[in-house]
């Protein structure tokens, strides 16, 4: 961790984490060193086994396995098909959860996916909250992340607390699906924020500004936004090796303009910049921060 985070003092829980990627990995260890009882699974075991030497806690074999013993069960990986695999597939999660317990499932995934899995839970005795996160790595590695939540009112009065671990805020927003919701809206306003501000440093560079200067100035107005504070200077130094990738951005604004089909929601900018990430995917910035639109401008 590189940013101290105070705990709030709760009972400890059991509590399982399956996906220790970017996100989960700290994640799962705000939760350890806030005293509560972890259990980890990772599809690749040695991801599992490096937490464990990291943190304490032990490692499982299975979804199923690490789920048995838990209170909360939480999860953070990386789509739709991995959600259901770990959920409902062999030796999943929800076969080896007790009743009266609580998934809580981190992914950014669609709000269908949600719903059908707050419905075979709430069949097996259990809630589902769907619980996407705003924040990127930063957020996880400091404990700031904003999550967003969709599912019953129990059940997230069982699990605010417990997430409050490694958040700035857990907020439930609606039933099931609301918290996927949500996070479009997030990614969204996002996707055209950072197209905005790629031109308008790409532009100050054009017209010979020290960029530098000027978001300092501008930074300072109307103008100011997370993205240009903590973007805004790694444009201007051309450095994208970092943070939110390509790859994954595309993935999120696919599920938006999805669900804009479905609901009737007009989204021409956002179509737009999820071109524009294509054009990066294929300069080979798969992996690149989104900040790296600025790419195709220069």
């Amino acid at each position: 961790m590189t940013a101290p985070k105070s705990y709030e003092a709760i009972a400890p829980h059991a509590v399982a984490f399956l996906g220790l990627g970017v996100m989960g990995h700290p994640m799962a260890g705000h939760l350890a060193r806030a005293g509560h009882r972890v259990t980890v699974y990772n599809r690749t075991a040695a991801k599992a086994a490096d937490w464990v030497r990291e943190f304490g806690g032990r490692a499982a074999q299975t979804p199923r396995e690490a789920a048995a013993e838990a209170d909360i069960v939480f999860a953070c990986v990386g789509n739709d098909a991995d959600l259901r695999a770990v959920t409902l597939g062999a030796d999943g999660a929800f076969d080896g959860m007790r009743r009266g317990t609580v998934f809580v499932d981190h992914t950014t995934a669609s709000a269908d996916i949600a719903r059908e899995l707050a419905a075979a839970a709430a069949g097996r005795g259990f809630d589902f909250v769907d619980a996407p996160v705003s924040g990127g790595n930063l957020g996880a590695v400091n404990g700031t992340l904003t999550v967003m939540c969709g599912g019953s009112a129990e059940g997230f009065a069982r699990i605010q607390p417990v997430a409050m671990a490694y958040a700035k805020a857990v907020t439930l927003l609606g039933e099931a699906g609301a918290g996927q919701l949500a996070k479009m809206v997030n990614q969204i306003a996002i996707a055209g924020l950072v197209q905005g501000l790629a031109e308008a440093i790409a532009f100050g560079q054009k017209a010979g500004l020290d960029m530098g200067a000027v978001l300092g100035v501008i930074g300072k107005g109307a103008a100011q936004s997370w993205q240009m504070d903590n973007r805004g200077p790694t444009m201007v130094e051309d450095r994208f090796d970092f943070g939110f990738a390509v790859d994954w951005m595309r993935k999120d604004l696919g599920l938006c303009l999805a669900e804009a089909q479905r609901n009737g929601a007009r989204l021409p900018v956002t179509a737009l910049v999820d071109q524009f990430y294509a054009d990066v995917q294929a300069m080979g910035g798969r992996r690149l921060d989104t900040s790296s639109l600025i790419k195709r401008l220069r």
